[in-house]
């Protein structure tokens, strides 16, 4: 059995992850090759895939084990690093963190012609995972180890379909000619009695016996034997079909990577705030980015509340729950808090309108593109108590009193508005007298913001205290990738390990442009997991991420305004072709994002789609196509949406299969660049074929 239960469900006969993590150290431990390319971790572009590397990193440094981290971005770009890596002749360890899970690693086309020595760990919160990985025995099964969730507990089926499919033969194989071939040499050596006649003996009754006749009816009672067992046609036909409806079922999210770090951490013993935070981080940015449904967030909130008040005692006169009192009780305080969170976009750091305006949530219930709906959100605010110029200047500065009063003015005047969920329990932290408090949210927003655009793009931030400061002192600033941050960041990779990281697929075969993007975006993700253990770049980068969510909205708004949104038969499409945010949004994150602010904002104003048309299955969704134009290389990037028409719930993206569906029936030019496979790059070409094919193809998902 190669997938790792949780702890929980873990037994004598069935090791957990401890037992794995300390069969790394062993085999670091024993390993006459000891370097940092024995252990390496391949991390995906994501911030639950940075916290999960954080949290790993730290273990295996308190345990004196070297290692490498090397971010991947894709496909292609993990089948370049394959390459690679069967150059190490020390490598023994590998982890896969939020990657992987779909792939049949133990094949020759992966990792399956490696070193038997080499042990692969998949720790990816993706699904489907690939059922190979999870149940093929052997040894060379048994070196790939899935970290699985408990959910490998209720796929009896699908592992018993797989394993029949896998091992039993089938109706018409070989096995039965060979039977017969043989049946056949026999029965002619039976024609001849005389070429036996020394091979056999008289029996009882006086009749010739060969002496073989007893093994060929053990063989005949074998054959009979295997036929009984061996799968039917419509056995294996139903058995196809089950396998083929957990792979065709689309992609969901299980337990964040970073949960799983954090339970290890705990199993050994090692849980600090530090590692707490982190977890949390992985957590929310699963909930924020609509991959985990409002009731898989508050399964693991309470698991995480109850970690919070454990590691964080605090004094009983302090109030813990209310988001307006949350200070700092000391200069060294770098306690974990909980809180209850609005759904305002980073308003500790923001205006209170600026954050109420870029809320994906208000947005929908409001209709802020719209006069009519910033009127209201302009009288909402008035109904409040709140004057303009108290909701135009920053919430830090805010009144002391108007903060305290806040959250009962909202809960009692908000709903008539609509807004009936505008808070969900989160946490927050403390960082000194350094910095105020960061929620969660606004951390991930902030990391996340890092890695789609601190480098590689011009953006512009606003300067905080210039927006009113006129001709001279009004206005913003380039982002420069935090200044100092960027230049310790530049000496450590050109001194470190970390250069060969950089420069890992720089080969002749690639051009240029490629090695320049290549670069850009290894940069940002050093430079958001750094930002993720020092408070300094992660408050910089908070401006970059409010310069994000105003071009999201600047390009949602003028999408609505201009009713540039196509509705096909399935779903529908918006195609983004010109603009001043064109290099922006071509970024996948980036337009995944205007895509989640699409479906939030008009939730409730669009009718649903019943998957599958007539003879559709489970609810209605909100199914969106996003394209932009990349410029540079004259290509479109195409994001699915799988949408839900209620608030707080998810659906499974089905996108992914019906994009490979499309782009083999019209032949169109693509690839995958990234892990998530409802996202594409096509050629600018023939995107309108494949958005045609894609509606004939959309009966099916």
């Amino acid at each position: 059995m190669v997938f790792l239960p949780p702890p929980h469900l873990a037994s004598a006969s069935r090791p957990a992850y401890a037992e794995a993590y300390a069969n790394i150290l062993v085999a670091h431990r024993r390993s006459p090759l000891t370097s940092a390319s024995s252990v390496i971790i391949l991390v995906a572009p994501d911030v639950d895939a940075l916290c999960a590397a954080k949290i790993l990193a730290e273990l295996l440094k308190q345990d004196d084990v070297m290692h490498r981290i090397i971010p991947v971005s894709g496909l292609a770009d993990l089948e370049r690093m394959k390459d690679e890596l069967a150059t190490y002749a020390e490598l023994h360890t590998l982890i896969l963190l939020n990657m992987g899970a779909i792939l049949d690693l133990s094949s020759e086309n992966w990792f399956g012609e490696f070193n038997m020595k080499l042990t692969v760990h998949i720790i990816d919160s993706n699904r489907p995972q690939n059922l190979a990985n999870m149940f093929a025995g052997g040894e060379n099964g048994e070196r790939f180890i899935v970290w699985d969730d408990g959910e490998a507990e209720n796929m009896g089926e699908e592992r018993k379909a797989w394993e029949a499919l896998t091992y039993e033969p089938e109706p018409d194989s070989d096995e039965d000619s060979e039977l017969d071939d043989e049946d056949g040499v026999r029965s002619n050596e039976d024609d001849d009695p005389d070429d036996n006649e020394e091979f056999s003996e008289r029996g009882p009754s006086g009749k010739r016996r060969s002496l073989g006749d007893g093994d060929r009816s053990q063989e005949k009672r074998r054959k009979l034997d295997n036929q009984s067992t061996r799968l039917s046609r419509e056995q294996r036909d139903i058995y196809h079909e089950l396998i083929a409806k957990y792979y065709g079922s689309g992609s969901w999210y299980g337990q964040s990577a970073s949960a799983t770090m954090y339970i290890l951490a705990t199993v050994l013993e090692r849980v600090d705030c530090d590692l707490l935070w982190l977890a949390i981080l992985g957590l929310t940015f699963q909930y924020t980015t609509a991959r985990i449904s409002r009731d898989t967030y508050d399964k693991y909130h309470s698991i995480y509340y109850d970690e919070v008040f454990r590691l964080n005692p605090l004094p009983p006169d302090v109030a813990a729950n209310t988001t307006d009192t949350i200070t700092a009780m000391s200069p060294d305080d770098l306690s974990v808090r909980a809180a209850e969170e609005l759904r305002f976009m980073l308003f500790r750091h923001w205006t209170l309108y600026d954050a109420m305006y870029h809320s994906s949530y208000v947005a929908g219930k409001l209709g802020i593109w719209k006069e009519r709906g910033r009127k209201r959100l302009t009288g909402l605010l008035a109904k409040m108590g709140f004057s303009i110029p108290q909701t135009q200047q920053p919430y830090a500065h805010m009144d002391l009193d108007l903060k305290h009063q806040l959250r009962a003015k909202l809960d009692s005047i908000a709903p008539e508005y609509g807004l009936v969920e505008l808070t969900y329990p989160s946490f927050a932290r403390c960082f000194g007298y350094r910095a105020s408090p960061l929620g969660a949210a606004d951390a991930v927003e902030a990391v996340s913001a890092l890695l789609d655009v601190a480098g590689g793009i011009r953006m512009e931030v606003e300067v905080e205290g210039a927006r009113h400061g006129g001709e001279w002192f009004g206005g913003g600033r380039l982002w420069e990738g935090g200044r100092n941050g960027e230049e310790q960041r530049e000496k450590r990779i050109e001194v470190g390990s970390r250069q060969k990281d950089v420069d890992v697929d720089v080969d002749a075969d690639v051009d240029g442009e490629e090695r320049k993007e290549r670069t850009w975006w290894v940069k940002n993700f050093w430079a958001a997991y750094d930002a993720l253990s020092d408070i300094v770049p992660l408050r910089d980068a908070l401006s970059l991420a409010m310069s994000l969510h105003r071009a999201i909205i600047r390009q949602g708004t003028s999408i609505i305004d201009k009713q540039d949104i196509r509705t096909m038969r399935s779903h529908r499409v918006v195609v983004l072709s010109q603009g001043p945010d064109l290099a922006l949004f071509a970024h996948p994150g980036v337009l995944a994002r205007l895509g989640l602010w699409l479906v939030d904002a008009l939730r409730d104003r669009l009718p649903g789609t019943k998957i599958g048309g007539l003879k559709g299955r489970g609810k209605k969704s909100l199914p969106f196509v996003v394209a932009c134009l990349n410029e540079r290389t004259q290509t479109y990037v195409v994001v699915g949406i799988m949408g839900a028409l209620d608030f707080g719930d998810v659906r499974r993206n089905e996108f992914g299969l019906a994009f490979i569906e499309a782009k083999q029936r019209c032949n169109a030019r693509s690839r995958h660049n990234t892990f998530d496979a409802s996202v594409l790059e096509i050629e600018q070409e023939d995107l309108k074929l494949f958005l045609e094919t894609l509606c004939e193809v959309g009966e099916g998902y």
